[in-house]
């Protein structure tokens, strides 16, 4: 009789996420405090706001950032669990603790609006990618629309905007209108930087080809990229026709070789393709092309 056994915790590998996290923190620390701050440009979400509060109230930051964003932890762990709640207060401990022992650094961009939003924006995007890589977030305000998202007719992303508006139109009464535009630029900038630490700038695509040559088109795709397909049967929902559908996956260098590929055995092949986030088991691995 087998009997299945809870896998007990990879410690070294919690620990190694738990650095990351606070590694990621101190870089969007460093990025808020050495490039932003100073040259009148917030961020979006709660970091926003506690921006906002300490330049209205002389407050430190990191206080705030901490006290601000308790609320959005609890949240957390009850919609998304205790694992991620753990690492959010790790890394916006961090976070706090970065921005105040950073505070008085000397900024390293000053007067350059263009520069000050594109490097602050990529410093603060990957080092809160970093932290959400490994399972934690700097920020409450995406807990929050996730929440709002499940009870109400909008998309998540829909309300991280809607709330983002609102923290912007805060922050222009105390960096007046063109602080505000330049900080929703630099959140705009992070937030793509986030997108791509996530996924890894290699990223994957996976096609659905369906094809009258897929007997061909398979021995194709492997001989020239060294890339494996799989059959699935499928029916057309008008015609009833029976065939075959290709599916494919490969990196993002791998995409227009693909594409080539497809046109010259059949252009009138039917393909679809979308985005893949992670790709794990199997047999991802790339064959020899001879």
């Amino acid at each position: 009789m087998s009997t299945n056994k809870k896998q007990p915790p990879n410690r070294p590998r919690m620990i190694m996420r738990g650095l990351l996290v606070i590694i990621g923190a101190f870089i969007a620390a460093y990025g808020l405090e050495t490039v932003l701050i100073p040259n009148n440009v917030s961020d979006g979400g709660v970091t926003g706001l506690s921006i906002v509060g300490s330049q209205l109230f002389d407050l430190p930051l990191g206080i705030l950032i901490a006290v601000i964003n308790i609320p959005f932890i609890w949240l957390g762990y009850k919609q998304i669990g205790k694992s991620f709640a753990i690492y959010s207060i790790i890394g916006i401990a961090s976070l706090a603790i970065g921005t105040s022992l950073m505070h008085h650094t000397p900024a390293i961009i000053e007067g350059d609006t263009l520069l000050v939003t594109v490097v602050g924006g990529i410093i603060l995007g990957f080092g809160m990618g970093l932290a959400l890589r490994n399972g934690g977030a700097l920020d409450g305000i995406d807990m929050l629309a996730v929440l709002l998202a499940r009870r109400l007719p909008f998309g998540t992303s829909d309300f991280i905007l809607f709330l983002n508006v609102f923290v912007f139109i805060v922050v222009s009464s105390v960096f007046g209108l063109q602080g505000a535009i330049l900080s929703a630029i630099a959140y705009f900038i992070a937030s793509k930087v986030i997108h791509i630490v996530e996924e890894g700038l290699s990223g994957s695509k996976a096609f659905q080809i369906i094809t009258t040559e897929p007997v061909l088109m398979v021995e194709t795709i492997r001989d020239r990229l060294g890339r494996s397909a799989t059959y699935k049967e499928a029916y057309g929902g008008f015609s009833h026709e029976r065939f075959k559908e290709i599916t494919c996956i490969i990196n993002r260098l791998e995409e227009t070789k693909l594409k080539e590929i497809i046109h010259e055995i059949d252009p009138k092949a039917f393909v679809t393709v979308f985005d893949v986030a992670e790709v794990k088991g199997g047999n991802f691995k790339k064959n020899d092309i001879h």
